[in-house]
């Protein structure tokens, strides 16, 4: 198995590496937009982050990667998990499957496995990359230019949690919950607004205007290339450190509270700039918790909803023909207004 690029060698995409961060406490938040320059790290940022998640525990047979403890509906769970019987588990790393912009809607949802029709006579199920990504990351390059059928399937499939598939005479329902991250240029073509909507994190990444900056970025990937396992060994304290906080985080993220003033002012920033619905809200309010719970602090204050509000909600904006200002300038501006310093 590949080794990936270390997390904590990335040099800056500060904001970037917060919002991945985010959603590997609380998966709920939604998923990452992540839009902007190529060659910036996007996709090295995701493996990266998997790379630190601790092993899951998965069911034994169990093709969808279901755990023990999952209440989904699985066609494979509903054989193995038979009445006063213990399953078996093993563990197995977070899995990072990418959906290409040329995949067939067979290969995204799953069809009928060809081979057992014609070899054995029988009809039987072969899971796509949905069922691939379930409880990890489904990683989409470009994703402002997948088809608009597969942007239909995506949304149908995020706001549900399952993946449910009636053709060739089969009809299969499987759990498929995962952290959508999709990345992109916009100048290339604008995503669907109903897409859009589903993620709950939106960060832009831009090439470093700085010189050190730039330096530093070329010379750490040419190290890992000439000695991926040397240069992994190098950041393996700084990786270890994340691995923690983050471990300690998905714990704590449960416990902690946010009480009625946060949500007062989350509400207020919302309504200040005019977002649709009430997704913003709950985004918001999930993205704070779950830095508050990466800091080890007892409560969500203002402080992260100041740290977590442009992400949470730029992409929520309506356009406004009389200011010209992008989506995180006029976040920012609302925040100074709303939010106490």
């Amino acid at each position: 198995m590949a080794l990936s690029f270390p997390f904590s060698a990335i040099v800056g995409q500060d904001e970037m590496k917060l919002a991945l961060l985010a959603t590997a406490v609380d998966p709920k938040i939604g998923g990452v937009l992540v839009f902007g320059d190529r060659g910036t790290g996007k996709s090295t940022a995701v493996r990266a982050l998997a790379a630190l998640l601790p092993p899951m525990k998965a069911v034994v047979g169990c093709r969808f990667g279901c755990g023990p403890t999952d209440l989904s509906v699985c066609p494979d769970c509903q054989i193995l998990r038979t009445p006063g019987s213990r399953v078996k588990t093993q563990l197995q790393p977070v899995p990072v499957v990418d959906l290409p912009l040329g995949a067939t809607e067979d290969r995204v949802v799953g069809a009928l496995d060809l081979e057992k029709a014609l070899t054995q006579g029988i009809k039987a199920f072969e899971p796509g990359l949905l069922a691939r990504a379930h409880r990890g990351f489904l990683y989409i390059d470009e994703v402002n230019l997948l088809e608009d059928h597969l942007v239909d399937l995506l949304i149908d499939v995020a706001a549900s949690g399952e993946n449910v598939v009636e053709r060739e005479g089969l009809s299969v329902r499987h759990p498929a919950r995962f952290v959508l991250i999709g990345s992109g240029n916009p100048e290339e073509g604008e995503l669907r607004p109903q897409l859009q909507d589903r993620f709950g994190l939106s960060v832009e990444v831009r090439t470093p205007q700085d010189l050190q900056q730039r330096v530093e970025v070329v010379k750490r990937r040419d190290a890992f290339e000439q000695d991926p396992q040397g240069f992994a060994d190098r950041w393996q304290a700084e990786d270890a450190q994340i691995r923690t906080q983050l471990e300690k985080a998905r714990k704590r993220v449960g416990q902690l509270q946010v009480e009625d003033d946060a949500l007062q002012l989350a509400a207020q920033l919302c309504m200040r700039l005019g977002t649709d619905g009430l997704r913003g809200e709950l985004t918001l309010m999930r993205a704070a918790r779950a830095l508050a719970a990466m800091e080890g602090a007892r409560r969500v204050d203002a402080r992260h909803l100041r740290r977590m509000a442009r992400p949470s909600l730029r992409h929520r904006l309506r356009r406004d023909p009389l200011d010209e200002s992008d989506a995180g300038t006029r976040v920012d501006r609302a925040v100074d207004e709303v939010l106490p310093a």
